[in-house]
C-alpha cells in the first residue's frame, strides 16, 4: 500500500493448509508500487532460533521483576562461541567441587553427584546429544542449568565461592594453554619439513638478496635454515607467554575474593597451574595473558608470510626457481595456462588476519577500569579466530615445503648475473692489506669495468685488474665466482659450507631427525 508517498509495510501470514512446512513457517507480504514481494524467513541457525524451549529464569535473576527483551538476549549472549570453552569448563568445574568438598563446603556425596553428572554432560556434548540455549547465555550458565536438570540440588552447590569473573578467565587460561602447546607441535613440523627440505638440496647456491636486488651468493639451506630460527624464536615466546599464563584465577570470585573458607591452591595444584594469582582484583580483570599470545601468533604470521612471499616470488615465470607440485597448486578459472602457488599467497594473506585479532584485542582492552567489564566478552573470537588461523598457516607451509622442487639448472645459470662475489674480491684486497674502505672503491671500479664489458669479475684478465689497482696478483682467481666466494665464509653463522654444516647438524641433533 502507498499512502502520501510512503511505502507502508503489511505482513500476511499465509498457511496453505496443504503444505505442513508452511504452517510452521509465517510468510510475509510486502506491497510496494507495482509489485509484490513475499519473504520467508530463514529457520534455525542461531541459537536464538533453534531453541524451542519457553524461556527459564535466569540463575542471576533474583533481584530482577521483568526479563530481558529477546534483542538485548541476542545481542548479549556469547554462547555461539564461547561453548568452544566447554571442556575446560567442566575441568575446572571438576577441580572446584573437589575442593570444595575437602574444604567442607560441601558434602563428598554431593560431590560425587555433581561430578558424575559434569561426566555425563561432557559425554553429550561430544556426542552432539548436548541442547546449548541462548537463553542460558554462556558455556557457563549452559553447563550449570543442565547440571541442575540432570542431578538437582547438589548442582545449586557448584558455583560456591566462584563467580563467571574467574570461572571464564580459569577456563580461558585452559584453553590458551592447550592451543600453544598445538601451536608449538605445528611449529617443530614445519622446522622438520624445512629441514628436509634442505637435505635434498645440499650445495645449491642461490642468490641472496638485499633491497630485493642481488647481493651476494648464500647456500640454499643456509636461507631455509634462517626460517628454521625465526620459526624457533616464535616458538620461544609462545613457552614463555605460557609460563606467564599458566596461574590460577579460580577463587578470585568476583573481584574481591571469599570469605569462605576455600583453598585456591589445590585448586590451582589440580589443573596443573604454577599457583594462583596473587591479587584477586588482577586475576578476573587484566588479559595481558592474551595480548602476549597474540601478539606471539603476529610476529609468527609476520614470519610465514615472508616465507610465503618469497616461494610466490620464486615459482613466478621471472625467477623460475622452484616448481610447486599440482597436488599444493590451483588454476585459473579463464586462463588454460595457470599454475598458482595460492596456499602460500594465503599465508601471506591471512597474516593480516592474525595481526588484526591483536589490534582488535589491543582496542578491546584499552581504556578499561578495574575490575571485571562486560566488553571482555569480546576477547574470545579474536583468540579463537587468531589459533586457527596460525596453525593453518604452520600446517600448509610444512605441507608445501615438502611438495615443492628447486630448479637447479635454471638457478645456476642465473647465477653470473648481479657479480654476487664484488664483495669476496673487497675481502681480497682487506687480506692483501688494503683498508676496507679502498678494498670497496676498487672492487665497484672492477664491477663498473665488468658493466662496460659485459662480463663477470672472473673473466677480467689479471692485467685488466690491475690496470684498476696494482695490488692484484693470480690468487685473486680463488675469490672470484660464486662457488669459490661460498668457500671463503667462515665466521660463525655464515654461509660457509662448514658454517652451514654445522649448523644443520645443530638442528638435526635438536629437533631429533638423526
Amino acid at each position: 500500500m502507498v499512502s502520501n508517498g510512503r511505502m507502508l509495510c503489511s505482513s500476511l501470514i499465509t498457511a496453505p493448509p496443504s503444505s505442513s512446512l508452511s504452517r510452521a513457517t509465517p510468510s510475509y507480504c510486502c506491497s510496494f508500487p507495482s509489485r509484490r514481494i513475499i519473504f520467508t524467513p530463514r529457520i534455525g541457525s542461531s541459537p536464538a532460533q533453534a531453541q524451542a524451549q519457553p524461556k527459564e529464569a535466569k540463575l542471576w535473576g533474583g533481584r530482577f521483576e521483568e526479563g530481558v527483551t529477546d534483542v538485548v538476549e541476542r545481542f548479549t549472549e556469547s554462547i555461539s562461541f564461547d561453548k568452544k570453552l566447554y571442556k575446560q569448563d567442566i575441568t575446572g568445574s571438576r577441580a572446584h567441587a573437589s575442593m570444595l568438598a575437602h574444604q567442607g563446603l560441601i558434602s563428598e556425596i554431593d560431590r560425587d553427584s555433581i561430578l558424575q553428572g559434569l561426566d555425563e554432560i561432557e559425554r553429550r556434548i561430544e556426542n552432539g546429544e548436548f541442547n546449548w540455549r541462548a537463553d542460558r547465555e554462556d558455556v557457563h550458565m549452559n553447563i550449570e542449568a543442565a547440571l541442575t536438570d540432570l542431578i538437582g540440588e547438589p548442582a545449586k552447590k557448584l558455583h560456591t565461592a566462584r563467580s563467571r569473573n574467574d570461572q571464564v578467565l580459569t577456563d580461558f587460561r585452559l584453553w590458551c594453554r592447550d592451543a600453544i602447546d598445538k601451536i608449538l607441535l605445528s611449529m617443530k613440523q614445519l622446522q622438520v619439513s624445512l629441514i628436509t627440505l634442505a637435505l635434498n638440496n645440499q650445495g645449491l647456491i642461490v642468490p641472496g638478496y638485499t633491497h630485493l636486488q642481488r647481493a651476494q651468493p648464500v647456500l640454499l639451506q643456509h636461507l631455509l635454515l634462517a626460517y628454521v630460527e625465526e620459526i624457533e624464536r616464535d616458538a620461544g615466546r609462545l613457552v614463555d607467554c605460557r609460563a606467564r599464563m599458566n596461574f590460577c584465577p579460580l577463587g578470585a570470585c568476583a573481584l574481591a575474593g571469599t570469605g569462605l573458607p576455600i583453598d585456591r591452591f589445590m585448586t590451582s595444584e589440580a589443573l596443573g597451574f604454577t599457583a594462583p594469582l596473587r591479587n584477586s582484583i588482577d586475576a578476573v580483570s587484566d588479559r595481558d595473558f592474551v595480548l602476549e599470545f597474540l601478539s606471539a601468533n603476529a610476529i609468527t604470521a609476520v614470519h610465514l608470510s615472508r616465507l610465503g612471499e618469497e616461494w610466490v616470488l620464486w615459482a613466478s615465470e621471472e625467477f623460475g626457481f622452484i616448481t610447486p607440485s599440482d597436488s599444493v597448486s590451483t588454476g585459473s578459472s579463464i586462463m588454460p595456462q595457470k599454475k598458482n602457488p595460492d596456499p602460500m599467497e594465503l599465508v601471506r594473506g591471512k597474516s593480516a588476519r592474525v595481526i588484526g585479532d591483536l589490534v582488535t584485542l589491543l582496542t578491546l582492552c584499552k581504556g578499561l577500569p578495574h575490575a571485571y567489564n562486560r566488553d571482555l566478552q569480546e576477547d574470545k573470537e579474536p583468540v579463537f579466530d587468531s589459533v586457527k588461523t596460525i596453525l593453518g598457516m604452520l600446517e600448509v607451509s610444512a605441507e608445501f615445503a615438502l611438495k615443492i622442487t628447486f630448479n637447479w639448472e635454471r638457478i645456476q645459470k642465473t647465477l653470473p648475473a648481479g657479480h654476487l662475489d664484488a664483495t669476496t674480491l673487497a675481502d681480497y684486497l682487506v687480506n692483501k692489506g688494503v683498508p676496507f674502505r679502498t678494498s670497496h672503491d676498487i672492487a665497484g671500479k672492477s664491477v663498473a669495468l665488468c658493466t662496460s664489458k659485459n662480463c663477470q669479475l672472473l673473466d677480467l684478465s689479471l692485467d685488466e685488474l690491475r690496470s684498476i689497482n696494482p695490488v692484484f696478483e693470480e690468487d685473486v682467481y680463488e675469490f672470484l665466482g660464486v662457488e669459490n666466494a661460498i668457500k671463503k665464509f667462515v665466521s660463525y653463522g655464515s654461509t660457509g659450507s662448514a658454517c652451514v654444516a654445522s649448523q644443520l647438524d645443530y638442528w638435526l641433533r635438536k629437533l631429533e631427525m638423526k
